[in-house]
């Protein structure tokens, strides 16, 4: 897929970082599948993978975790 923020590179397979924050809780998720431009570096994580970072972020926030570090695990 060509890359919609610098609209020169092209998006490849990869591994990111994505860190979630609300309010007091941090959590950070390691090796997250994203298509990642091979220009800018701009990530696309896709649906599924964000709605289940989503999830994962709320449990931590109602169980009272300040920071919490995970490797990202497919459903």
């Amino acid at each position: 897929m060509n890359c919609a923020i610098c609209r020169h590179g092209v998006t490849s397979l990869g591994k990111v970082v994505v860190t979630l924050v609300r309010n007091s809780t941090t959590v950070v998720f390691k090796d997250v599948p994203a298509d990642v431009c091979e220009n800018c570096g701009e990530e696309y994580i896709d649906r599924q993978v964000s709605e289940s970072l989503l999830r994962a972020a709320e449990e931590a926030v109602h169980s009272g975790v300040e920071i919490d570090v995970r490797q990202y695990l497919a459903a």
